[in-house]
């Protein structure tokens, strides 16, 4: 098989002392309280944005306490270039992703480095996000996108405001559900979430509240959250076989991902997957598909209704592209560079699947400071390393699409920019997200102006991925676009190098 297999390491939470001999050169907090740590005054709800606050305070490298329990965070970009040299690290299934592992077992996203399922699975899989493969999914993505316009257009006519996040997750869950496994959720005809969306974020949810809970009395505050978590792995696995049952029986796919995963042999060992990780990968691909596409879309149309002079730059773009045409090709939506700049600015300031965990393969040095054992790991804040005023300047803050124009992708230096992971593990499905988030992009922007609730702040919320909460917007209805608008984009004709880099490996 192709790639090589990890020793075990022991599994489980590893506090850091056990991994970083010489810990104490590593800044924490101030007025660490024996027992509970570095605790004091954190807010469960939004851990990570904790964390970022305090990383600001402290450095691009720190650490955190908590219950006995002692995490390496990391965000300097000459740090997080070091942890993504595949020689010396590999990704590492702690924290909330192990937490996953009930769901999604040796899924891509969940399997430990040593097991040998993720690795076929990505060899299976990955020709099912070649561009072949993609542009065969173009047509039922703008299927599913019609009916998001539908609804846009029912509640823009009624004059009610659209539910942004909302949408955006009945959205990217039908698109991954039928392309990947000719499976229709019926999302847009319900007027409350499908059940697979409640036990999904339920059990993210559950995952997330496992990292703060106190080991010693989880089971006696979470008892009743425990027993709802069954509930819904139990649901998600139900609904999965229920779909592979179907194909087995009914109609073959037209070589979806299912089909690929059901009757694709490794084309060097010949192996196949089992029909337990069958299940697992499909999970895997129906949370991951579509969870982080859907935050990623709702940042991004949060960011153009905040600046509608970004806005009417990449709706010049859209309507020159795409013109009158009534449904744009595949090849026409590569050409909405702006947009695509409009997006990746979107995942710099909140990439909606915020850190990756990167583990030592052997004894090492980081940073020449911080001496670090075989399995010892730092949790990269993809938050505040997208935030570097080294790498981004000290506007860092602030909404800019032109910091992806190709001139100030090339002046950056590397692995500042990781919204799908890194490495052999990195996201496979990366060219399929951004693909379909650019698609929307343009489609939503080709037909409606953004207005935002003047009273809105950004909230976003936590459940191992990232969301803004609560955002709506209200739309007007653009009249037919000359097909030949718009000034030239600056740079439109080229390809920023960040939107060369091939699939690797996706929420691996």
């Amino acid at each position: 098989m192709a790639g090589t297999r990890e020793t075990a390491l022991p599994k489980g939470f590893r506090s850091a002392e056990l991994g970083w001999p010489e810990l104490h050169r590593i800044p924490h907090p101030p007025y660490r309280v024996p027992l509970i740590g570095d605790a004091v005054g954190t807010n469960l709800r939004t851990p990570l944005q904790d964390s970022l606050r305090v990383g600001r305070e402290l450095g691009p490298i720190f650490r955190r306490k908590g219950f006995g329990k002692e995490i390496v965070f990391v965000w300097g970009a000459g740090l997080t270039g070091e942890l993504a040299d595949e020689s010396r690290f590999a990704k590492h299934v702690g924290l909330g992703v192990a937490n996953l592992r009930p769901v999604a077992g040796d899924g891509l996203f969940t399997a430990y480095n040593h097991e040998p399922n993720w690795q076929l699975a990505h060899d299976v899989l990955a020709p099912g996000f070649s561009r072949e493969a993609m542009e065969g999914y173009h047509a039922m993505m703008l299927g599913v996108a019609a009916r998001l316009t539908d609804r846009w257009d029912t509640e823009q006519a009624a004059g009610r405001a659209v539910d942004v996040p909302g949408d955006m997750t009945k959205l990217t869950l039908e698109t991954i559900a039928r392309t990947g496994f000719g499976h229709d959720f019926g999302s847009f005809e319900r007027t409350r979430p499908h059940s697979f969306v409640t036990a999904m974020v339920g059990a993210l949810s559950y995952a997330q509240r496992l990292n703060v809970v106190p080991a010693p009395v989880a089971p006696v505050l979470m008892r009743t959250a425990t027993r709802r978590n069954r509930a819904d792995v139990a649901y998600l696995n139900r609904t999965v076989d229920a779909v592979v049952e179907r194909r087995l029986h009914g109609p073959a796919g037209d070589g979806d991902l299912l089909d690929r995963m059901l009757g694709t042999a490794h084309p060097e060992t010949g192996e196949r997957l089992t029909p337990e990780n069958v299940r697992r990968q499909v999970i895997t691909f129906l949370i991951a598909g579509h969870e982080t596409t859907s935050g990623a879309l709702s940042f991004a149309l949060h960011h153009l209704a905040q600046h509608p002079d970004i806005a009417a730059r990449a709706r010049t773009e859209v309507d020159r592209v795409w013109g009158d045409t009534p449904e744009p090709a595949y090849d026409q939506v590569a050409r909405l560079r702006y947009v695509r700049r409009v997006l990746d600015e979107s995942l710099r300031l909140w990439p909606t699947a915020p850190a990756f965990a990167r583990e030592a393969r052997a004894d090492t040095v980081l940073g020449g400071v911080h001496p670090m054992r075989r399995g010892a790991w730092a949790l990269v804040l993809m938050p505040l390393l997208h935030r570097d005023p080294d790498a981004w300047g000290p506007d860092a803050e602030r909404f800019d699409p032109d910091r992806f124009a190709p001139a100030a992708v090339r002046a950056r230096p590397a692995h500042t920019f990781k919204p799908f992971g890194t490495g052999a593990r990195a996201c496979i499905g990366r060219q399929f997200a951004l693909h379909e988030a650019t698609l929307v992009l343009g489609l939503l922007l080709r037909r409606y102006e953004l207005l935002p609730d003047p009273a809105y702040r950004l909230r976003v919320a936590e459940r191992l991925t990232l969301m803004p909460e609560g955002l709506t917007l209200r739309l007007d209805r653009r009249s037919p676009a000359a097909s030949a608008a718009g000034p030239e984009i600056p740079g439109a004709r080229e390809v920023p190098s960040a939107s060369r880099c091939p699939v690797t490996g996706a929420g691996e």
